[in-house]
């Protein structure tokens, strides 16, 4: 299984957006992503316990930053269940994605790298923080390390890429940051249900602690309405922190159309899960997705019409229109 056949298996949404990407940009965010995805794997399989997950995310930093064998690691993995798990897989095969690694420019190792290793060591200090957040901040503060950091990351690399990137690079990094915490936001409204299974609950204590809600009673059956009230409260926010991702995109020069495409699709994608959650309770109850068909229908209408900054801004808002819940699929 080589490095795309990875990253389908892992995100097919990310592979579509990743593999819009011209070049040498495909190949680095690519393995960016995937060496992301060892930081998450260390940071969510249930197969390691707790108290180990700081331990391995840190070595995992030193790999990356220091050249420590990455044995060291695989040995520590190697009881997890990699055939049923691509994201343990990916993980398991870390030495293959560090010698394809190599092959990048130094340059581009040298901008990708502490990125990844920042996430990884913020990934590890919230292991040691435990599952639960206290305010909007705390809660920023989790986002930044594991979305935030990817905007920052991306931005670089396209302005390693592109001079004119790099003449926007103030403009754009902290919209990047703001981008990258939009799509986080819509992650933890459409996963809170499983989070809160595997022990973790990322929404603030500030929003539904003053509701008569706890961590518990916040996914009861009986409390849908007030925990209604928490979903929106997330979904304002991840509103505004995606406007400031379309503000990204839009910054991006129209002729860069495959680049564009690649950040478009992620914003959008997310965009569309917010409308389809904001009145859905069962964003509570279980999880919302986009359909198969939601997914084909952005991907062709912005690879016509992506170019136009005017249509991409009004397919934005009507994206982004509440679904009520008995059009909610």
């Amino acid at each position: 299984m080589d490095k795309y056949e990875m990253l389908r298996r892992v995100s097919r949404t990310f592979a579509l957006s990743i593999e819009q990407l011209p070049g040498i940009l495909r190949d680095a965010i690519t393995l960016a992503y995937l060496l992301l995805r060892v930081s998450d794997c260390l940071e969510d399989c249930d197969g390691i316990p707790v108290p180990e997950k700081p331990e391995l995310l840190r070595l995992w930093a030193t790999i990356l930053e220091n050249g420590q064998p990455v044995e060291t690691l695989l040995k520590r993995i190697a009881h997890l269940d990699g055939l049923h798990d691509d994201e343990i897989r990916v993980a398991q095969n870390a030495d293959y994605l560090l010698k394809q690694y190599e092959r990048l420019p130094q340059e581009l190792r040298n901008i990708i790298t502490p990125h990844v290793c920042r996430t990884s060591l913020g990934m590890a200090s919230w292991q040691e923080h435990g599952p639960f957040v206290d305010d909007e901040a705390e809660m920023d503060d989790y986002m930044f390390y594991v979305a935030g950091v990817v905007g920052y990351l991306l931005t670089d690399v396209l302005a390693w890429y592109s001079p004119l990137f790099e003449r926007l690079k103030n403009k754009m990094m902290p919209l990047a940051r703001e981008y990258g915490l939009g799509l986080q936001t819509v992650n933890i409204i459409r996963g809170m249900r499983k989070d809160y299974e595997r022990g973790w609950v990322y929404i603030p204590r500030s929003y539904y602690e003053p509701l008569g809600l706890t961590r518990d009673s916040l996914f009861l059956p009986e409390n849908l309405n007030l925990s209604m009230r928490v979903v929106a409260m997330l979904a304002d926010k991840a509103e505004k922190h995606l406007a400031n991702g379309l503000e990204y995109l839009l910054s991006i020069p129209i002729w860069l159309h495959a680049i564009r495409l690649s950040c478009m699709w992620p914003l959008l994608f997310a965009v569309r899960t917010l409308a389809l959650s904001r009145l859905n309770k069962q964003v509570i109850l279980d999880e919302v997705k986009m359909s198969r068909n939601q997914v084909k229908e952005i991907v062709l209408k912005t690879r016509f019409m992506g170019w136009s900054n005017q249509w991409l801004e009004t397919y934005y808002q009507q994206l982004s229109k509440p679904f009520q819940p008995e059009n909610v699929i």
